[in-house]
Formats: C-alpha cells, structure tokens, sequence
C-alpha cells in the first residue's frame, strides 16, 4: 500500500471517528436511566494535564497527548523509561547496544546513537526543565504524578524544540498537610524495589515533600564460560523540593535531585556463531545462544590499567545525575511571570562487552561529564476572556566532555603491525548554546470554536572541540591529518503551528492542525580515523498535518483518536562509511527526505462499578523519498523507513468487595511489531520480530479505605522470549539485548 493511501485512509478514519464521536457524544438512555437511579460510581474522572503549560482537562486540548499516571506506573511494572514503550502508542523506547544511552522515537521520528553528544527529537523534561541530552534521563521513575506524551512537533510553548514529540515528568507536589508512605516489593532473583516519601507544611507559608527511592538485587543473566552472574542493580536516588508562597503574587519551589547508578548492565547475546578476529587469539567458535540467560564478558587487565577499571570487574555504569532548579511565579495581574532556573550534572561511566564473549573485540568505556544550566522566562495570560496567549525565551549552555576507550585487542580490523594490543581511545568535547523565542495566541470566536497560532525561532550554536581518535597502547598512529578537529554549526530555524478547535457539544472535541518541528545539526563522534565521518550533518524540519477527535461518547465511555501525515526534509539517519584505516565500517549520520503517515486511538470504558477498560492501538508507516547513498552505493530512494508499523496494548481491571476486603484484580498488555534499523534493511538477522507482553497484579486493601494495600504481581507472566535491541559494532559480532523472563513478587504500600 502507497504512503498517499496510507494517508488517505488514516485521515479518513479519523474522519469517521469524528463523525460517530459526533454522533454518539450525547448521553444514551441507558446512560440517563442509570444515573437517574444514582449509579455513577463507574464515571470517568476528569484528568488534569498541563501540556499547554496550563492546568486544563486531557479533553480539551487539541494535541495527540497520552497520560500516565503513578499509580498506573506500578501497575504496569515501568520502573525506567525504557518500559514506557509498553504503555503508550506509536512510543519505542531503545537502549543502545543494551546500555544505559535510552533512545526515543515517536510516530517513526526518533534518533539512534551510542555516544552522548546529539540531542534527541524527543523533548524530555522534568518539572518543566528540559534534558538537553537523552543519557540524562534514564534515572528511575518514582514519587511521578503522571507522565504526559504528547505526539506531533512542539515548541512554541517548550523551552526546546522537537520534530517528534515531548514527554513530561511531572512529579507529586509538597502538600500542606503531613502525609508519607511507603512501596517495598520484594520479586524473583533476589530483586528489593523500594521508595518513601514525607511531605507537608514546615513553617508558616512554607511546605516540602521528600522522596527517596532504591533498587537493588536482580541478577538473572549468566556468564556462559564461567557461570557468574550478571543484572544486579544497585541504584539510589533522591528528590526534595521546597515551596514557598511568600505574597498573595508571589510564589517560589526549590527543587534538587540525586542519583546514583553503580549497577550491572543486561548483558548482549550471539545471536549467531561467534569466530575469532584474531587466529593468534586461540579457542573454538562460540555457538549461537539458544538462552537469553546467557552472556559473557572478561576484562582485559591491559584495558582495566588503561581505563580504571578495577581487575575482574562486570560489565555495568557508575553514574550519577544530579541537579537543582528553581521556578519563580510572579502574579501580575491578568498575567502570569514565570521564571525558570536549572542546573543539572551528569557523570557517565559506562563499561560495556558489546561481542558478549570472553574474546575483546568489542569492549568499550564510557567516561563522560555533562553539565548544563538553563534559564526559561515566559509570561501568559491569566484572564477568562476570550483571547489567550504565552510568550517567552529560553536559553541552555551545554559543555560536555567525552572519552570512550575501545579494546580490539582480538581484533583484526587494519591497524599498523605492532599495535597489539589495539586500544583505541576516542576523545572530544562539545559545547552547545541555544537560544529560542516562542509564542502561542488563541482566541475563542465562541463556545464552539476556537484557533491557535504559535511562533518559534531557535538559534544553535554547537561546537565539536579537539576530536582525536588514536591508538593508547602500542605505537601511536595519527587519528586525523593535522592532529585533533575541530569543528562549528550554527542553526537558525523557524518553527510554528496553526490549530483549530471545534466543539460541537459538551464532551467532544474536534481539532486539525499543522506545525512545524526543527531540530539542529550535529557531529557524529564515533571512533574513526576517516575525518569526513566527522563533518557535520544538517539540521532536519517536519511539517506534520495532524487531525483529531477527543470525546466523552458517555459517561462511562472515552474516545481518543488522530491521523497525521509527515513530510520531513534533512531528516537525520544511521548510514556507514568505510574507514581508511581499519578497514572496518562505521557509522555516520546524513540527511534524508521522507514521509510517514499514520494514527492512533486510545479508549477508556467503565462499563460496570468496578470494572475499568482501556485499549491504544497505533500504525505508523514512511519511506525515504531522495536518494541516500551509503558507501556501498545502495540506494534508497523508495525504501520503507525502518520503524514498527504497529503498536497495540491495554489494561483491564476488575475490584469487589469480599466482607471488609477490596478485591482488585488487573491485568495489562502490549504488543510490537517488527522492527529493524537503517542500514541493516534486507538482513533478517537484526530484525527484532513482533512479540506480544503481558502483566498481572492482584491487589488486597480494607474496603474501608485504609491506607495500605498488598499486592501479588507478576511481569512478562508467559515468560514470552523477545528482544528490546540487535546490533553489532564489528561485522561478525552480531548480538541482541534479551528481555527479562517472567519475574513474580509481592509488593506493600502504605500511606497516611
């Protein structure tokens, strides 16, 4: 099926979607009948976002926008943002070869890279400040009041721009009255999970909240030459904030957090053979894994002097990620100022086995520092007039330092005779500095309609400063001519977006739009010798036509759903190039044309008291439409972008009263599709096949409403065997990530 047509049915879709929302948005007899007789128990509840930097019902606003709350969190087993993929439509979340670098994509946009110097077409914020870089968000998720997705371009009410989409972290407030509890859960392989909270008034005018969370034991890979163990983790992270109504107009919160992560990676398995580079290296090939339980590694003694490592250790990080930030609210009267400082500072060390043998072809360290300050202020309206609007600039300064060691000792990938063992050391650092001004306006004609338009400029400045690559043991060899490179882009790109809303009655919503999302150039920093490899790749400009409908069909029934259509010029992508040097293919990031189109929808049923339904289903589709050449030739012109077409998932759960004991049971699922990269397109061997996922909890409290409840959970429960990731990094080394087995514990909450 053509894209134009893929198109033309999603768009006609939601058409019909409008039309029967339209149609069925009123309330049925049955509906009346029921609430005449006062059974309402199973209404749905309002859901408050603040995705237009408002609070505002989820159903009033014209944005493709999925909500997360924390109870759903635990219910759904998403303890980090790799899992988020499992709650929400057209999301895939990657780690890259399996570490700790979470990448994002969104309706086929997204952005694949191992090293930690381009930023992610996904925007990502905590609190209203925004990651500059996707390694700083794969923190543990805790104390979250919910999480919002929202689909599409933003930025004209963002302090970044994006091309494919914004995912907020908003996380529970300090209360004015005195509550804490607590969450353990104790599961298969020895895994401790556990978070508390204290929050409350501390003086006049002046109230905290303080949350701590750790996790700790898990260990469910081993290594198949030697039997050790492999998946600990060991994490702890803290977060505190302070709120202070010092006016009738003024108001401050001081926030700070902490976190650090010294634990196990998941370990990569063969997902074919593995042979030696080296013939001097000895031993039989390894078989292909038939167990995703199985991994291997051994640290070289040569690369643990080198890099710092103690002798003997696993693959796994020695990160930290800590920060603080302050948001100021001025009451002006009919406007709002708000002012928002942060600094946040990141520490990566990172030592991954990515040929997952005892063999060292592929082992690589990460030490990495970032540290980044940030400064928004805007100015919104605050009346209940017709007429509203939001203004404001933004400014972040990046500076991040990057070493990362490769040991191809075992290697046979060119380098000078002599140069055994073969370390190769890449280094660089990158300084970024962005400045945007943004604006939104919207008016309401009347009670039934309503436009929007939205502005942005960015302006970028990122600056790669002495790459070097070169050999750290044996004898030196030249990384490029002249010695280290250095080199500027510089950004200037206009973005913006025009909606209309339409409310035929009370409970639905129809709106269309069309934006624009930027996102600036950058550096492939990769280890190579090749200086072309380095030269910078363009910036990448989406033009999306979205279309939508959000309606209360009853009362006890919500229906979701948009079609969008992409254009997409400089879109940025994986391909290789030959080094020189080694002989060895490496990545380089280029441009390309594309389209894709697609949709989603999203329902949420309470049919009876106590019985709650929700479904998502999401089909994205896209094809390079110039020509990308790779440096073997091929061209792609017409190839389908390599992207899962379908996502599908839901939760279903069902409470009852047993004499002074509230029952709940509840089970969720998700299903992904197909799914390959770039460069690999027509190799079977690093497509991940669909899989489906598959949690349960059974959950005891009081009826009454006590505060505690004991939960028995269970997470993958038909122990489904499926991969998150497959890659190499030297040809022949072909691995894959494996997704945990099934794991089973209990869980208890209390809270007053």
């Amino acid at each position: 099926m053509s894209l134009r047509r893929v198109a033309a049915v999603a768009v006609g879709a939601g058409a019909v979607l409008v039309v029967n929302a339209v149609s069925f948005a009123g309330p049925t007899a049955a509906t009346s009948t029921a609430e005449a007789n006062g059974l309402g128990a199973n209404n749905l509840s309002e859901i408050v976002v603040t995705a237009q930097r408002r609070e505002e019902s989820l159903q009033s606003v014209g944005i493709a926008l999925s909500v997360v709350s924390g109870q759903a969190l635990a219910d759904k087993a998403i303890t980090n943002v790799v899992d988020l993929q499992n709650a929400i439509p057209s999301l895939q979340v990657e780690p890259a070869f399996g570490g700790g670098q979470p990448q994002y994509r969104i309706r086929g946009v997204g952005f694949l890279d191992y090293t930690s110097n381009n930023a992610s077409p996904i925007g990502v914020s905590l609190d209203d400040v925004a990651f500059a870089l996707p390694i700083q968000t794969a923190g543990q998720l805790f104390d979250i009041d919910r999480i919002e997705v929202l689909r599409g371009p933003q930025g004209t009410l963002y302090g970044r721009n994006t091309t494919g989409g914004q995912i907020n972290f908003i996380t529970n407030r300090p209360t004015a009255d005195t509550h804490a509890g607590f969450t353990a859960e104790y599961g298969s392989h020895n895994e401790v999970n556990a978070e508390g909270y204290v929050s409350g008034s501390i003086i006049d005018g002046v109230s905290g909240r303080l949350a701590v969370a750790t996790e700790q034991g898990g260990e469910w890979q081993r290594n198949r030459d030697t039997g050790q163990r492999l998946g600990n983790k060991d994490k702890i992270a803290g977060r505190g904030q302070l709120e202070w109504k010092a006016s009738e107009a003024v108001d401050l919160r001081l926030g700070f957090h902490l976190a650090q992560d010294k634990s196990d990676e998941t370990g990569l398995y063969l997902l074919k053979a593995y042979t030696p580079y080296n013939g001097g290296a000895g031993g039989p090939t390894i078989p292909a894994d038939t167990s995703r339980y199985a991994t291997g590694w051994s640290l070289n003694p040569v690369f643990a002097n080198i890099t710092g490592l103690r002798a003997g250790a696993k693959p796994g990080v020695d990160n930290s990620n800590n920060g603080a930030d302050l948001t100021a609210n001025f009451d002006l009267g009919g406007a709002k100022l708000t002012s928002i400082s942060a600094y946040n500072k990141m520490e990566r060390r990172e030592y991954s086995d990515w040929d997952a043998t005892r063999y060292h072809d592929s082992d690589e360290y990460f030490r990495s520092n970032l540290d980044v300050f940030s400064q928004e202020v805007r100015i919104a309206s605050t009346g209940t007039g017709p007429l509203g609007w939001v203004g404001g600039v933004f400014y972040s300064n990046q500076d991040l330092d990057e070493k990362f060691y490769s040991d191809f000792s075992d290697a046979n990938i060119g380098f000078p005779a002599g140069t055994t063992p073969q370390i190769v050391l890449t280094q660089y650092g990158q300084k970024a500095h962005s400045f945007g001004e943004f604006g939104q306006v919207n008016y309401r004609f009347n009670d039934a309609l309503k436009a929007t338009l939205g502005v942005r400029e960015d302006h970028e400045t990122r600056e790669l400063v002495n790459l070097n690559t070169g050999l750290v043991a044996g004898p030196a060899i030249g990384s490029f001519t002249g010695g280290a490179l250095n080199n500027s882009i510089i950004s200037n790109l206009p973005s913006g977006k025009i909606e209309v809303d339409y409310t035929p009655q009370t409970g639905t919503l129809i709106y269309e739009s069309i934006s624009r999302g930027v996102k600036s150039g950058g550096f492939t920093a990769h280890n190579t010798t090749t200086a072309t490899v380095a030269d910078p790749f363009g910036p990448e400009k989406l033009t999306a036509y979205e279309v939508g409908v959000k309606s209360d069909v009853t009362r006890t029934l919500r229906i979701d759903a948009a079609a969008f259509y992409y254009r997409y010029k400089g879109e940025q992508v994986l391909g290789k190039i030959l080094d020189s040097l080694s002989g060895s293919y490496v990545g380089k990031f280029v441009n390309a044309d594309s389209r894709l189109a697609g949709g989603e929808v999203e329902l949420e049923w309470r049919p009876l008291a106590g019985l709650s339904i929700s479904q998502y289903a999401g089909f994205v589709e896209g094809y390079f439409t110039n020509k990308v050449l790779d440096s073997n030739a091929v061209d792609y012109n017409g190839s389908p972008l390599s992207v899962p077409k379908w996502s599908y998932g839901g939760d279903v759960s069902y409470g009852w009263n047993v004499a002074d004991t509230k029952i709940t049971a509840e089970t969720n699922y998700s299903f992904h599709d197909t799914y390959s990269q770039f460069y690999l397109l027509g190799s079977s061997d690093f497509t991940i096949p669909r899989y489906w996922l598959a949690n349960a909890n059974l959950s005891l409290s009081p009826a009454s409403g006590a505060p505690w409840t004991l939960t028995l959970w269970g997470r993958n429960i038909f122990d489904k065997a499926y991969d998150v990731t497959r890659n190499f990094f030297l040809p022949g080394t072909e691995v894959a990530r494996a997704g945990e087995p099934a794991t089973f514990g209990i869980r208890v909450s209390y809270k007053y």
